[in-house]
């Protein structure tokens, strides 16, 4: 239980930073209104007046209040803007003076390979 909830906070954080929360509460009006329609209306009239726009619930006002809310308060921390660096960063390469001396490998094949056990071995 424990090792999942950090994901489960981690996920739900995440729809609420992409706005996946006023999707959610919009389906939760939009699924009391047809109910609420279906008890006096057929069906085809139901849906219809639920999703044209023009007989918005008391939630789907709430909610396009909130929209419009979080979309202005997002604009206004961005007054200043901070520039760290005036100038661009140069970079210099400098060889340097000496280069030290690396012992040599002797490169003989000879070596490098060693010979097969005498006799060879036997499987018992």
């Amino acid at each position: 239980m424990f090792r999942r909830l950090p994901r489960l906070l981690l996920t739900v954080a995440l729809a609420c930073s992409v706005g996946l929360h006023w999707s959610l509460l919009q389906s939760v009006a939009w699924t009391t209104m047809l109910l609420g329609n279906l008890q006096s209306l057929s069906i085809t009239e139901a849906v219809t007046r639920t999703f044209d726009g023009k007989h918005p619930c008391s939630l789907c006002k709430a909610i396009a209040e909130g929209k419009k809310s979080e979309k202005k308060s997002d604009t206004i921390p961005s007054l200043k803007k901070f520039d760290g660096l005036s100038q661009t960063p140069t970079i210099a390469i400098i060889p340097p003076a000496t280069f030290p001396q690396v012992a040599e490998i002797p490169a003989r094949h000879e070596a490098l390979t060693y010979a097969p056990p005498t006799p060879p071995p036997r499987l018992v």
